[in-house]
């Protein structure tokens, strides 16, 4: 055991240390302590290597023992990657000599050996001491990084579709009635909104209500559920009878310093799951508690198993005043007793290629047996951002710093501040089985991600889109990118370097074909064939004005985009200023790829109007038999100069065909207010039947389906 930790150890030293060290001269060494066997190993260097330097002996491979190995060594066309493929499970030594650098003479190395793991599959930890030394040399190596203001260290089959996920209406239910619009068919998002037909749950501040919409004349509160003062309900699922709210609470932290009032001791953030039994919704029965540690970071649910991610950032800092302190996740399940208990070490592990200082607790539950199934948690060392998930695979991404090169740092554009733009991207594969999740595999690419649709899967293949630097550095332009790996993320096509000098506003993935806007001062629709995982093309391009935040498909042929309008204004001496104006709707008509075609557009409003659509996919609201569309809104007008002027709010609805775009109703209110009402706002629109509501924190209103003429009013009691 003495020697399993001694090794972890010296292999997290080693890689922390090295992984982002800055001299002018020196050159630094991006790599992972740990690796996979069927993925290999890679090292990042901030400065070329010399091509020969495999074959010239400057580089080479020690095994535990000291003995020098064998090993298959590829240096990348840039010199600044090494890939080591093939190795056998074990305790290897990478030595790099001074000769090995391009331009050797006036650079010189951070160190001359790296120390990793092959591991035939990801290992979890086995005991507490492994945890505080890897806490221990992640703080070594962030003293030593300037970037956290320390001294440089001198040390030497096919898969869900989401292409066609309108989810409009929910199927079985007479005359039907909304769903959340989710990315991938078969796959729930969780919501501030969700409607079983008959009754409308919704989050209003610090309470879940329930309202019956069964009768739009006379609509009532069916029951309220209240949260405590600690506990602020952020999101919902309903699964059957069962209604799921998630929420955000603070707890005191446990421990055995029974002397301090549970006022002063420390309190964790923790990501709380209440279910209740809904079976009769005018008396909800709360039925199991539980939650884990960390910020929410995304939810889903399939074949009625709710999986969710937070992520958890841990003070181990501590660890230079108490020793003793707790570093591993929390979580606490009420048919356990309801009290937080830190992860066992065995549900713990390093992800490979990462090095980071916070969690990513992935918790499974069957909502089968709510009552009795049994809690899935386990934490994972390596943050996450985006998520993506399927009913076969979750993904999960997290940045993964880029050294700068010497000639970065001399002429001044290495900073201070963390650029996530100026960061690539891993990506972990887990796989689902119930409430199991194993990890996969893991891969980094070029460049950094917008959202959860910049990454899709299909018939094996995992693409994703990314931008590469930043759109306003004229000294080196961003640039885009479109990757596919293969089931073990393997990268096995690309299409890189679109558009230079602007960056993604939005993606779709839609079969064998990905969508791909970027803006700068007019808007490129990409299209891009990937029905070839090996060799993705682009078909076509179209520059338009203005840009489009969220695109959504219509039917094979056509694409809606929601974004904003823009304009060029002439500046004195100067280069012409984008200036963004209203809300944008755009029908594209792809039905000829090689020469795509905006063949209608909306305008609405002016300077300022937006709505939760531009950034929250799942406040779009369809009817697909009726061909509507519609979003919450708040609408406004431009004046003289550089003011704007607020009209009103609510929402608006459309009719989107492949013939074009045409208002079916306005539901904004005008006013003589100059802001807007957060407690009426519009959050969602839904319909049941034949009739359309929206749904405000501290109202739901009725219209006719067929008129929109409004029918009556529920106002929550405040």
């Amino acid at each position: 055991m003495k020697k399993k930790i001694w090794a972890i150890a010296a292999v997290v030293a080693t890689a922390l240390i090295l992984a982002f060290v800055f001299l002018n001269d020196k050159v630094s060494v991006s790599a992972s302590p740990v690796a996979l066997a069927e993925q290999g190993w890679k090292a990042n260097f901030s400065s070329a290597l010399q091509q020969d330097a495999v074959n010239n002996g400057d580089l080479y491979i020690t095994d535990a023992e000291g003995e020098n190995i064998a090993a298959e060594m590829i240096i990348h066309a840039n010199g600044k990657t090494l890939e080591v493929p093939g190795l056998a499970t074990g305790e290897y030594r990478l030595h790099i000599k001074k000769k090995a650098l391009q331009n050797s003479f006036v650079k010189s190395l951070a160190a001359t050996e790296i120390t990793f793991v092959v591991q035939e599959q990801l290992e979890k930890l086995s005991e507490e001491e492994e945890l505080r030394m890897y806490f221990s040399r992640l703080m070594e190596m962030q003293r030593n990084n300037p970037r956290y203001g320390g001294a440089v260290a001198e040390n030497s089959e096919e898969t869900a579709e989401s292409s066609d996920s309108a989810a409009g209406e929910a199927e079985g239910s007479g005359g039907g009635h909304s769903s959340t619009n989710n990315q991938v068919d078969g796959v729930d998002e969780a919501d501030l909104v969700k409607t079983d037909g008959s009754y409308v749950y919704s989050i209003s501040e610090s309470r879940v209500v329930i309202s019956d919409v069964r009768n739009p004349q006379g609509m009532t509160v069916a029951a309220e559920l209240p949260f405590t003062e600690e506990t602020y309900p952020q999101q919902l699922f309903l699964s059957g009878d069962t209604l799921v709210v998630m929420g955000s609470r603070f707890s005191a932290m446990p421990t055995d310093d029974f002397q301090l009032p549970e006022n002063q001791l420390p309190h964790l953030n923790v990501t709380s799951v209440s279910l209740y039994d809904v079976s009769k919704p005018t008396s909800p029965q709360l039925i199991r508690e539980f939650g884990s540690e960390g910020n929410l970071n995304g939810a889903r649910l399939t074949n009625n198993v709710l999986y969710f991610v937070t992520n958890v950032y841990p003070d181990y800092w501590i660890l230079e005043e108490q020793s003793e302190s707790e570093l591993r996740p929390h979580h606490y399940d009420s048919k356990e007793g309801g009290t937080l208990q830190p992860l066992p070490y065995d549900s713990i592990a390093i992800l490979p290629g990462t090095m980071e200082g916070n969690y990513s607790v992935i918790t499974a539950i069957d909502l089968a047996a709510p009552e009795t199934n049994d809690i899935s948690t386990e934490g994972f060392l390596g943050g996450s951002e985006q998520l993506y998930m399927n009913e076969e695979n979750l993904y999960l991404t997290a940045s993964a710093y880029v050294p700068l090169d010497d000639e970065s740092v001399r002429s001044g554009r290495e900073t201070m501040i963390w650029i996530p733009e100026q960061a690539n991207t891993e990506i972990f594969k887990f796989g689902l089985n119930g409430t199991a999740v194993e990890f996969l595999a893991s891969s980094e690419i070029t460049g950094s991600l917008l959202n959860q649709f910049s990454m899709d899967e299909h018939n094996g293949y995992f693409r994703v889109v990314t931008t590469e630097g930043i759109a306003w550095d004229l000294t080196t332009p961003s640039k885009n990118h479109l990757f596919v790996l293969d089931g073990q993320m393997k990268q096995v096509g690309s299409v890189e370097d679109l558009a230079p000098g602007e960056r993604i506003y939005s993606a779709r993935f839609i079969g064998d074909k990905a969508y791909m806007v970027t803006f700068k001062e007019t808007d490129p629709l990409f299209v891009i064939d990937i029905s070839a995982p090996s060799s993705p093309q682009v078909l076509g391009e179209l520059k338009i004005p203005g840009f489009s935040n969220y695109l959504h498909p219509l039917d094979d042929n056509h694409l809606i985009g929601f974004g904003y309008d823009t304009k060029l204004v002439p500046e004195k001496n100067g280069e012409p200023r984008v200036v963004t104006g209203g809300m944008k709707i755009s029908l594209f008509d792809v039905s000829n790829f090689n020469a795509p075609v905006e063949k209608d557009t909306e305008i609405i409003g002016g300077a300022g109007t937006y709505s939760a659509l531009q950034y929250d996919h799942k406040a779009l609201f369809t009817h697909k038999e009726k061909n509507l569309f519609g979003f919450p809104a708040a609408i406004y007008k431009e004046t003289t100069g550089d003011y704007v002027e607020f009209e009103g709010e609510g929402a608006l609805i459309y009719t989107i065909t492949a013939q074009g775009i045409s208002q079916t109703a306005s539901l904004v209110e005008q006013t003589d207010n100059q802001y807007e009402d957060w407690n009426t706002a519009v959050q969602r629109i839904l319909y049941v039947g034949d009739t359309l509501y929206t749904v405000a924190n501290g109202e739901i209103k009725s219209y006719g389906l067929e008129t929109f003429e409004p029918i009556s009013i529920l106002k929550f009691d405040q």
